[in-house]
C-alpha cells in the first residue's frame, strides 16, 4: 500500500469518526521546500463535506494522524494545507522491500488476463525507414514494453504495405533503367536501391510531364498521360490479375526491402512478434461488408457502393466498398483488425503508432468495429504522433530529400564519438569498445530526445542538441548509471543484505532519494494508462536529477558509519536499477562506464 493510500484511509476515517462524515477523496500534494514535511494534504476540496475554518480542521485531522497513523510523526497546518511528516523507519522499510528486488516497479501479467497488439512500423516497401518511421517505431516499441511492465501481456505487430501504386513506380523504374542491378552488385542495402528507384520514377515522370505540356497539353492532362505512370498503372492490373512475370518481380524486389528494414530495425534495437502483409490483408473484410448489409450497419448507394452513415456520431457518410466490388482501406482495416483477434483469441485491445493526420481515419474505424458488434472494439486506441521536423525543414521521400534512418543512427554515433573524445574520459578502451560505447551514447541520445515528448506534440529534432552530457538529455542520465557503477565497483559492502537499520536517521537528500524512487510503481501504470513513454523518460530525469544532488551533498564511501556507507551504497544501487530498467522501457541501453 502506498503513502498516500495509507493517509488517505486515514484521513477518511478522522473525517467519520470526528465530523460524522463520509470523505469521498482526499487530495495530495508535494509539500513545499521552505515548509517542513513529506507530503501534504490539501483541505479546501474538504469543505464541500466538512464546514468550518480549514486550518481547525487540519489540526483536528493532524492530531487524528498523530495519534493513528504509525508512519506519522509531525505535523504542521499552513492556510488549507496540512503538511505531514514520516518516520524515517517507513521510508527504510519500504527501501529494504525494493532493494533487493531487481524488478521493482514492474508487474507480471495473469494467465487470464487479455492481450494487449500493438501496431507500429507498418512500412511501404518502396522506400527506406527514415526519421519520421524511426519516431513511429520507438513510440510503439516503447508503449509496448511500458503495458508489458504495467501487467500485461502484449504482441508487437506491424501491416507491412507491400502493394499497391507506388510500389508498382519503384518497379517500373527498376525495369526501365536498373540494368539488372541487385543490392550485391551495388553494395546498397536492399530498401536504399529500391528507394532510388522510386525517387527515380518521380524524377522521369517530371520530365515526361513537361515534354507534354510543351506539346501542347494542359498539366493535368500531361498528368494523367505521362508514359511512365501509365506504365506503373498497367503494372499494378497485372500484379492483381497475377501475371507470373509481374508477381516474380514484387517478389525479389519486396525481399530486398525486407531484408534491409530487418537491419534498420536490429540498428533501432526493436522487435515484432508477427508480421502481417497487406498483399495479403487487402481482400479481408469484404465479408464484413455483406454482413453488415444484413444487419442494418452500412446501406448501399445507387450506383452498387456500400457506405456506413456516421452522421449521428457527429462524423460523416463513409464508403466501405467502391461501385466496382473493390476495397478501400477501412474495409481492409476492419479485416485485419478481426483477422488479428482470430489469430490471437486472447487480444482484447489494440494499440496503432500511425502518425496524427489518420486520427479521423481511426474515429471512423473503431466505430464500424463498435457496430458490427464486437466487444473489443471498446479497447481500440489510436496512438497519435505528431511529425518529426528538422532545423532545414519538412522531409519528402519521392524528392529524396528524407533523413535516412540508417545514416541517422550512423550519424548519432559519429557525433557521441567525437564528443567523448572531446571530453577525452575513455583512457583504456579499445577501438571496439569504443565504438560500441558510441552506439549506446548516440542512440540513447536519439531515443530519448524523441521520447521525452508528449507523443503528441511535434518535434524540432536536432541531433547535435540531442547529444549533451549535461540537462535533460539521454547521455546525462547514462553518466549518472555509469557514476553508479564506478561507486559500486569501488564500495567494499554486500549490497545485496537487508539492512537492519531501524535506527538510522536519515539525511534529507536520502529521505528525498527514497521518495523519488517510491514514485517509480505508479509512474508505469500512469505511462501505460496514457501511452506515454515521456514520462518514464521524465521521471528517470527527475530521479537522476535528484540522485545527483544526494551525490554532491552527501558522502557516500567516505561517510562516518558502516551502516551508512552500506545504506548509501544500496540507495545508489537502487538508483541505478531504476534507471537501467526506465531506459530499458524506452528501448535505450546504460553503458557500465562512460
Amino acid at each position: 500500500m502506498s503513502l498516500q493510500d495509507i493517509l488517505s484511509k486515514h484521513v477518511v476515517q478522522a473525517v467519520k469518526a470526528i465530523y460524522k462524515q463520509d470523505l469521498p477523496s482526499v487530495e495530495f500534494q508535494a509539500t513545499r521546500k521552505e515548509f517542513d514535511g513529506d507530503i501534504t494534504v490539501v483541505i479546501f476540496p474538504m469543505l464541500r463535506v466538512v464546514k468550518g475554518n480549514p486550518v481547525q480542521i487540519g489540526e483536528v485531522i493532524g492530531e487524528y494522524l498523530l495519534e493513528h497513523a504509525e508512519a506519522v510523526v509531525g505535523f504542521n497546518v499552513i492556510k488549507g494545507f496540512l503538511n505531514v511528516e514520516i518516520s524515517d523507519n517507513y521510508y527504510l522499510h519500504f527501501f529494504n522491500r525494493v532493494s533487493t528486488d531487481p524488478d521493482y516497479g514492474f508487474v507480471t501479467a495473469k494467465p487470464e488476463d487479455k492481450a494487449v497488439m500493438v501496431e507500429y512500423s507498418s512500412p511501404n516497401t518502396n522506400k527506406p525507414l527514415h526519421l519520421g518511421h524511426v519516431r513511429n517505431n520507438l513510440l510503439g516499441y516503447s508503449v509496448a514494453e511500458i503495458l508489458k511492465a504495467s501487467g500485461k501481456k502484449v504482441y508487437k505487430t506491424q501491416i507491412i504495405n507491400d502493394r499497391g501504386i507506388h510500389i508498382c513506380k519503384s518497379m517500373i523504374a527498376w525495369k526501365l533503367f536498373g540494368n539488372g542491378e541487385t543490392p550485391e552488385s551495388t553494395g546498397l542495402k536492399g530498401d536504399k536501391l529500391v528507394g532510388n528507384y522510386y525517387v527515380k520514377f518521380d524524377q522521369e515522370y517530371k520530365k515526361e510531364i513537361k515534354n507534354l505540356i510543351s506539346e501542347g497539353q494542359t498539366e493535368e492532362e500531361a498528368k494523367k498521360n505521362a508514359p511512365i505512370l501509365k506504365a506503373a498503372q498497367e503494372m499494378l492490373i497485372k500484379w492483381e490479375a497475377g501475371d507470373k512475370e509481374t508477381v516474380a518481380l514484387w517478389e525479389t524486389m519486396n525481399q530486398w526491402v525486407y531484408k534491409g528494414f530487418d537491419v534498420t530495425y536490429k540498428n533501432l534495437g526493436v522487435d515484432f512478434d508477427k508480421l502481417y502483409y497487406e498483399s495479403e490483408t487487402y481482400l479481408l473484410g469484404k465479408e464484413f461488408v455483406t454482413e453488415g448489409l444484413k444487419t442494418g450497419v452500412f446501406f448501399k448507394k445507387e450506383d452498387g457502393s456500400v457506405w456506413c452513415d456516421l452522421t449521428d456520431e457527429g462524423l460523416d457518410e463513409k464508403i466501405v466498398l467502391r461501385s466496382d466490388g473493390t476495397a478501400v482501406y477501412m474495409t481492409q482495416d476492419i479485416g485485419t483488425a478481426i483477422q488479428r483477434v482470430k489469430d490471437y483469441p486472447d487480444v482484447g485491445g489494440m494499440v496503432y503508432t500511425v502518425g496524427n493526420e489518420q486520427e479521423y481515419h481511426f474515429k471512423v474505424l473503431f466505430l464500424i468495429i463498435k457496430k458490427l458488434g464486437f466487444e473489443w472494439a471498446k479497447n481500440l486506441f489510436h496512438l497519435s504522433y505528431g511529425m518529426v521536423d528538422l532545423p532545414s525543414g519538412k522531409m519528402k521521400s519521392r524528392e529524396g530529400t528524407v533523413v535516412d534512418a540508417d545514416d541517422l543512427i550512423e550519424e548519432m554515433a559519429t557525433t557521441a564519438g567525437d564528443i567523448s573524445e572531446e571530453l577525452g574520459k575513455l583512457d583504456g578502451y579499445t577501438d571496439a569498445e569504443k565504438q560500441e560505447l558510441y552506439k549506446a551514447i548516440g542512440l540513447g541520445a536519439l531515443k530519448y530526445y524523441i521520447l521525452k515528448v508528449d507523443p503528441k506534440k511535434r518535434i524540432l529534432f536536432d541531433p547535435k542538441e540531442s547529444i549533451d552530457f549535461q540537462g535533460n538529455t539521454g547521455p546525462f542520465i547514462q553518466y549518472t548509471y555509469a557514476r553508479i557503477q564506478s561507486i559500486l565497483r569501488k564500495a567494499e559492502v554486500d549490497v545485496n543484505a537487508k539492512l537492519l537499520a531501524d535506527n538510522l536517521i536519515l539525511d534529507q537528500k536520502e529521505k528525498e532519494l527514497i521518495k523519488q524512487i517510491q514514485l517509480f510503481e505508479e509512474v508505469i501504470q500512469n505511462a501505460a494508462d496514457n501511452h506515454s513513454p515521456a514520462l518514464i523518460a521524465n521521471y528517470t530525469y527527475d530521479l537522476v536529477k535528484e540522485f545527483n544532488s544526494f551525490y554532491q551533498n552527501v558522502s557516500i564511501l567516505g561517510a562516518d558509519t558502516d551502516l551508512e556507507i552500506q545504506f548509501r551504497v544500496q540507495l545508489s544501487k537502487v538508483v541505478a536499477n531504476i534507471i537501467k530498467n526506465a531506459f530499458g522501457l524506452l528501448g535505450i541501453q546504460v553503458p557500465e562506464r562512460m
